[in-house]
């Protein structure tokens, strides 16, 4: 499920001097679009399946949104190296479920820069025993 595609001068990822180094936590500071580019919007991720089967393991969770993200960016033509930027919900965040999501990440996206993100703990999210939602702004070359 990795793709090692270089992103695009479409999008450009970078952590600037003077700002620590994310790459550990599996995301940069910085994404930048370029002019003219074809944005694709997509709502937050659980980890239910096709069928609307939850599994009540936070890896799974994980594991299977970011499968529905690529499903997702797929239906718009658009890959995980297009993603700009993620935005995170966790329920009862903890290093140990950060964890978990940063290895899901790079399984996902391998060793090429990570999109920015922003990782919100909450307290619930829509349906009984979901753990996880993650959604994504891409950018796509027109």
């Amino acid at each position: 499920m990795q793709t090692d595609k270089t992103p695009t001068p479409t999008l450009q990822l970078s952590n600037p001097p003077g700002l620590y180094d994310p790459t550990a936590n599996g995301y940069s500071h910085v994404a930048q679009v370029a002019a003219g580019a074809r944005w694709v919007f997509i709502a937050g991720q659980g980890g239910e399946n096709a069928d609307s089967q939850l599994s009540s393991d936070f890896t799974e969770q994980v594991r299977q949104a970011l499968n529905n993200l690529r499903i997702a960016l797929a239906a718009a033509g658009a890959e995980v190296s297009d993603v700009a930027k993620l935005t995170v919900l966790i329920v009862d965040h903890s290093l140990e479920r950060l964890e978990i999501f940063g290895e899901e990440l790079h399984r996902v996206w391998g060793s090429a820069p990570k999109p920015a993100c922003t990782l919100i703990p909450v307290p619930r999210l829509a349906l009984d025993g979901m753990l996880f939602e993650i959604e994504a702004v891409a950018a796509v070359a027109v």
